[in-house]
């Protein structure tokens, strides 16, 4: 019966769990004593149907005799949608092997290195050498070699693809490229068992940098308005791509090679010569200056000023030379150096202040350079006049004072006997004013002078915000002298002003001398007589008069 033929159905050769690689075949056995029933496989409990040939799966087939219960189920050219769990059903005797799990090994594919075959990269600048292994399974083991040492420091990541079975892995080998770098081999090897002899794809490093410059000057050191070569030398990788030239941050226009021939003036020992190279990684940029030798330049002129008496007065002058130069402050009208510095500084000036200071700048064996300003300080009026002036009796007259000082005086007064006269006329007496360089140059004129004018004291008083000045003036008559002739050994001799003393003296004693000797010897009638007179200009001079 049925169930007598069930009874003594074995099955005594059962699949077990195997693992293929992609692209072999495999043979899962099942073999079944003593039933003569249908066979069938499931796969992943998916029916593959009772034919031995089984229609509609073009690599599968049911392998033995059926008539010894042979029914092997043979995979051939094994693909990742083999890889399921297999089992082997007598479905009329209600009998199941056990369940044996098809494990299909996939090789990763060739590694590939982002950037090969040649890897570009800048120098000094970190970098991820990445390497990527696709479609394997398991996921593929990554090693990193440089030149063939092996290298320890990657970074190993895997993700499951979308079929759910395969991986890809990354493997990122952190660097930071030296020039010493460029030409190196770095190989990415890759394997997992089902390729385990590996596959492995070799890259070669370039390493690039901006162009390295040198920039030179020759000669270093020179004059104003001599020649000079400035050479820019560069290496880079890749090639350069050009040059560019610039003074002080303006573009040289005409300058697009590796040299520039200029003549320089002294702008060029402040005003940086820069060469910039360029090629497709970035540029560089240096710059040098010239050790221009060059005489004083003035930077900061120093201004004139006007301060009140009593106040600090500050002048600033400021030079720039080369080699490195002195300054000197000095007063006109003295050698006092008053300062050795850019500013300077005078305290609670007075009026003897006033005047014109000089700034000097000297360039060691270069030269020198100065500017004069004038310092102007406001104080009461200071007059300047002869204390005795001269006129003659019953002609016109005239007394003089100056006023130099600053501000100019609001008022000028003459004060004498009983008159008091500023401007305009009053009977024989009139006030001229006239203005100049000097100052305020007032004349008390006498339109005709009488005795009683030569016994007067003329006071000329000045007025400004600052206060009062004053000066006395007396009037003395000028004596008419004889006619003479002023001789000395046919050569005439005249002197003014007091300082003539000292000098006529010696020339009086000298000639007295003289006298005495020519009298012994030509016992002569003739004599030489020695008077003074009176100078218009206050002082006296002598007349030498031949006698005879």
């Amino acid at each position: 019966t049925t169930t007598e033929v069930l009874m003594f159905c074995v099955c005594v050769c059962q699949p077990q769990d195997q693992v293929v690689v992609a692209g072999q075949s495999v043979t899962l056995p099942c073999v079944i004593v003593g039933y003569r029933g249908m066979v069938q496989w499931t796969k992943d409990g998916l029916a593959l149907g009772g034919e031995r040939d089984l229609p509609g799966w073009v690599r599968y087939s049911l392998m033995g005799n059926p008539l010894s219960g042979e029914h092997s189920l043979m995979i051939d050219s094994a693909e990742l949608g083999d890889d399921a769990v297999y089992e082997c059903q007598a479905t009329q005797a209600g009998l199941r092997s056990h369940r044996a799990k098809l494990t299909v090994l996939v090789p990763p594919s060739d590694p590939v290195v982002e950037g090969g075959p040649v890897v570009r990269l800048k120098a000094h600048t970190a970098h991820n050498l990445t390497c990527r292994a696709s479609g394997a399974k398991p996921a593929a083991e990554i090693t990193w070699y440089r030149d063939g040492e092996i290298m320890h420091d990657a970074i190993y990541t895997k993700t499951l693809m979308e079929d759910g079975k395969r991986e890809t892995a990354v493997s990122m080998l952190p660097m930071v490229p030296e020039d010493s770098d460029s030409g190196r081999t770095y190989t990415c090897r890759v394997l997992n068992p089902a390729a385990p002899a590996g596959r492995q794809t070799s890259v070669t490093i370039s390493v690039q940098h901006p162009p390295s410059v040198t920039l030179s000057v020759q000669p270093q050191t020179v004059m104003e308005g001599a020649k000079v070569l400035f050479i820019c030398s560069a290496s880079a990788n890749p090639e350069i791509t050009g040059y560019r030239w610039s003074k002080g941050g303006v573009p040289i226009s005409e300058a697009n090679g590796d040299s520039l021939e200029v003549t320089v003036d002294h702008s060029y020992f402040t005003d940086p010569v820069s060469c910039e190279v360029s090629n497709s990684v970035g540029s560089t940029n240096v710059s040098t200056l010239v050790d221009v030798q060059f005489g004083p330049r003035l930077l900061t002129e120093p201004k004139p000023q006007t301060v009140d008496i009593g106040m600090d007065a500050a002048f600033t002058c400021s030079w720039t030379g080369n080699p490195p130069l002195t300054l000197a402050w000095t007063k006109q009208g003295s050698s006092v150096v008053l300062s050795n510095s850019n500013t300077l500084q005078l305290k609670a000036v007075t009026q003897e202040d006033s005047g014109t200071y000089t700034c000097k700048a000297i360039v060691p064996r270069i030269g020198v350079a100065e500017r004069d300003v004038t310092l102007t300080v406001n104080g009461p009026p200071i007059i300047t006049a002869e204390a005795t002036q001269q006129a003659v009796k019953h002609s016109k007259g005239k007394l003089e004072c100056l006023v130099g000082s600053s501000p100019p005086p609001d008022k000028i007064v003459w004060t004498f006997g009983d008159m008091i006269l500023s401007s305009g006329s009053s009977g024989r007496f009139s006030v001229q004013t006239v203005h100049s360089d000097r100052g305020v140059l007032s004349s008390l004129i006498l339109s005709e002078t009488l005795a009683q004018d030569f016994q007067l004291r003329y006071n000329c008083t000045a007025y400004n915000r600052f206060g009062t000045g004053m000066a006395l003036v007396t009037l003395e008559e000028q004596g008419m002298g004889s006619s003479c002739q002023i001789i000395l050994c046919k050569t005439s001799f005249y002197c003014l002003g007091k300082c003539c003393g000292k000098f006529w003296v010696w020339i009086i004693k000298n000639l007295r001398a003289k006298q005495a000797t020519e009298r012994k010897k030509k016992k002569s009638s003739r004599s030489l007589r020695f008077v003074d007179g009176p100078s218009s200009f206050g002082t006296n001079f002598f007349y030498l008069l031949k006698e005879g």
